[in-house]
């Protein structure tokens, strides 16, 4: 690497581009759109189905991805958007039954997204002194997969709850909703199996688009559901300041969110090792600086009303496919998402999005949350004959998918919190008298 704190770039045109490579400014401003592009989709869905403003989330995405371009001394190239990993315990601490609809808690839910960005901000600071070694011993691949799992599992019921007619824009609970939400789904497949190109890196936008034209045809045009309404669009203005949030710091709230640090850290590692292995670049003294930079961001983030936020894969497939791994790109990502987040009337699009088309992309987004789990056990060759591995994942999944809570001291975990600390006390608890 270059010295100095941040990489001296150098301008390049074609080839693989690394990341203390440039390309010319056009092209550079060019490819941070397409990353745009790319994290769109899920930075929308994300506070959308929590009750946040998604165009307040599309900004804070970008101011994210600045802070973390600079605590990592511009050197590892990741985009940051909206964080799946808080809808569950956001909507529990929140009191919703459906996602989607607005959320009058927001306030609390802000102050254990900070909490969550605390506990994330000192591990990175522990990393950056101990080094990164420690936390695969706590939280090996089987304890994060289950984790991971249990969050898809608790999620399951509210997603099922929005697509079939109990959830906002679905008050009647139609067959009409029940068909929009599949026919999404099935659009969201269809387009990550069978779209050309790069076009196939964006099912979850793509099949929104989907579909919001089908609803907006049959209902708007052929009046067999509520209409899809514009007038919020028409009133909105083009340029104007983000509707801010002020976080409430309710200590129930921050115990059932703060655990959530424990998989953006899971995420994040894997995201960096990844991103190591296209590159060739050893990266692991910075996955310290990383994890802080995402924590300080998760932080400021929650405090003035967006999300909590992580390095994103949809990023990261995008790198894969153009072998551009320029950090300044996502720059220009970031100052784009900045500008689209001071658009009044970009938000109002977003909120017209029907409740039967959230209802479907969450079958789709939860389902794929749970499924990772499986993704994470196959690549690290998990041996699910070993009894102490099997348990502990078996336990995780029960208490997830059937939302166990527990009261202790005042303060009540839900299943995802019951599942994140159950696991890895029990996988410990299970190690063999001989293991190391």
């Amino acid at each position: 690497m270059a010295e100095g704190y941040f990489p001296r770039w150098t301008e390049k045109s074609a080839g693989t581009i690394m990341p203390d490579e440039r390309l010319p400014t056009g092209q550079t401003i060019v490819v941070g759109l397409q990353h745009v592009v790319a994290m769109f989709g899920s930075t929308v869905l994300a506070p959308i189905l929590m009750g946040f403003d998604p165009n307040l989330a599309i900004l804070f995405s970008g101011v994210a991805t600045l802070l973390f371009f600079l605590v990592t001394g511009g050197r590892v190239p990741s985009y940051l958007g909206s964080s799946f990993a808080f809808i569950g315990p956001v909507l529990v601490a929140t009191g919703a039954t459906v996602a989607g609809g607005p959320n009058p808690n927001i306030g609390v839910a802000l102050g254990g997204i900070i909490a969550a960005g605390a506990v994330y901000t000192a591990i990175g600071l522990i990393v950056m002194g101990a080094g990164h070694a420690w936390i695969e011993k706590v939280m090996p691949p089987v304890v994060t997969g289950a984790i991971v799992a249990a969050i898809g599992l608790v999620l399951a019921p509210i997603a099922i709850a929005s697509a079939s007619g109990t959830g906002p824009g679905n008050a009647d609970g139609s067959g009409f909703a029940r068909f929009i939400a599949l026919a999404t789904v099935a659009a969201v497949g269809l387009l990550a199996v069978h779209a050309p190109g790069m076009w196939r890196r964006l099912p979850i936008l793509l099949g929104a688009i989907a579909g919001y034209l089908l609803y907006l045809v049959l209902a708007n045009g052929l009046g067999m559901g509520a209409p899809i309404d514009f007038s919020g669009v028409g009133k909105a203005a083009w340029i104007g300041l983000p509707n801010l949030a002020s976080p409430v710091f309710d200590a129930r709230a921050m115990v059932l969110i703060a655990p959530v640090a424990v998989i953006l850290v899971a995420e994040n590692l894997g995201h960096i090792k990844g991103i190591a292995a296209m590159t060739g670049r050893n990266l692991d003294p910075l996955i310290g600086r990383a994890f802080l930079g995402d924590g300080i961001a998760t932080m400021l983030s929650g405090s003035a009303g967006g999300t909590g936020v992580t390095t994103y894969a949809e990023n990261m497939g995008v790198m894969a496919v153009t072998r551009i791994f320029s950090t300044l790109m996502f720059v220009a990502a970031a100052f784009i998402a900045i500008l689209l987040g001071f658009s009044p009337k970009f938000g109002a699009l977003i909120l017209t999005i029907p409740g039967p088309v959230l209802g479907g992309l969450s079958i789709v987004v939860f389902g794929l949350i749970a499924a990772t789990a499986g993704r994470i056990w196959v690549e690290n060759k998990v041996d699910f004959s070993n009894p102490r591995n099997l348990i502990t994942v078996a336990v995780a999944l029960v208490l997830g998918a059937g939302n166990f809570k527990l009261t202790i001291a005042g303060f009540t975990l839900d299943g995802i919190g019951t599942a994140t600390f159950g696991c890895i006390l029990l996988y410990h608890m299970l190690r063999e008298p001989s293991a190391e």
